[in-house]
């Protein structure tokens, strides 16, 4: 190398702060804890029951008496919160869904039994119509076949009763309906619910990412062909998310969730970025599926591919991330700090 080239070569040279381990610590942006998962696990009625769903590898519908094994587990790896989804049999699906506020049904039981056992964990559960739906939509339908907005909200607000009444510590209307966080908010007031949280599905996509979970909800079959495209988000839209999530932070939610994740990490970067607010995204389960597959190929690393997934969403501005990784991470992440 010449004299003339050293003199233009740059001083400051990035490479030497990743030459080792220690600084490349040092100089880390983003830190990924136990402390930013939620594990969400699916319910089903019964005792001693553990049913594998084929199209997610590793992750099973699980009984009461199983569920309260597997809070042990979480508890143990000091992971702060569960969420829970109802496996609803055929015969309890209706079409005003009747079953999705009973103070008997699977995810009120199921939210007592774990506030008995395991204090401290945090149980988060969605307001939601599609698993008690005999059509698998998030609401209730007209003749024709069309979703009916507020009808559909008078029985969210009894649904979100029911499981404050339960103990549930964040209701998370997953349902996208127009002015749903209001009208659950002030039910909330009224009831003296005054400390139950609200989780705003808010930047909810109309994702063809979400079919793995409706095989484990046993929703696939039911919606069969049809679409929610006219009420969750167009993929393609950025802007609007940014209205849905003004909206519901105007009505009273405490927490707003962006889903899918991976693929909508501008999402995640333009909400936290313009609003500040504690924000969590939903490793959904079409993004749990593709990395399985991949690394049950061999074509990835598992350790190594699933906590970059995560630090990525935590960095684009994710304070927690639902994922059925959570588990798995959360040991990785125990034995990597000690």
């Amino acid at each position: 190398m010449t004299a003339t080239t050293l003199s233009q070569y740059p001083k400051t040279r990035l490479r030497r702060m990743r030459m080792e381990p220690f600084t490349r610590r040092l100089m880390r942006e983003t830190q990924l804890s136990v402390d930013d998962l939620i594990y969400p696990v699916f319910i089903l009625p019964g005792k001693n029951k553990s049913e594998p769903i084929l199209s997610m590898p590793g992750i099973s519908r699980l009984s009461l008496d199983l569920l309260l094994e597997e809070a042990a587990t979480l508890v143990d790896l000091k992971i702060p919160a569960i969420a829970l989804f109802p496996v609803v049999p055929p015969e309890q699906k209706s079409l005003l869904a009747e079953e999705a506020y009973n103070p008997e049904g699977l995810i009120p039981t199921a939210i007592r039994a774990l506030k008995e056992n395991f204090k401290h964990l945090g149980i988060i559960a969605d307001a939601a119509l599609d698993p008690y739906t005999i059509h698998g939509h998030d609401g209730i339908t007209d003749s024709k076949g069309n979703i009916l907005n507020d009808e559909t909200i008078e029985i969210l607000v009894k649904q979100a009763l029911v499981y404050a009444e339960a103990g549930v510590d964040i209701i998370a209307p997953s349902d996208m309906m127009d002015g749903r966080i209001h009208s659950i908010r002030n039910a909330f007031e009224n009831a003296k619910f005054l400390n139950t949280r609200i989780l705003a599905y808010s930047a909810k996509y109309a994702s063809r990412y979400y079919g793995p979970f409706r095989d484990a909800l046993g929703s696939a079959k039911t919606l069969g062909k049809s679409t929610k495209e006219s009420y969750q988000m167009d993929p393609a839209n950025s802007d609007e998310a940014l209205r849905e999530v003004a909206l519901d932070i105007q009505e009273g939610a405490d927490i707003v969730m962006i889903k899918p994740g991976l693929p909508y990490l501008d999402i995640v970067h333009r909400v936290k970025s313009t609003f500040g607010v504690p924000t969590f995204v939903y490793q959904v389960s079409g993004e749990y599926a593709m990395q399985m597959a991949a690394i049950q190929k061999g074509w990835l690393p598992e350790q190594e591919s699933i906590l970059e997934s995560l630090i990525c969403i935590k960095r684009a501005g994710a304070d927690a991330i639902l994922s059925y990784f959570a588990k798995s991470a959360a040991l990785w992440l125990k034995e990597i700090r000690t």
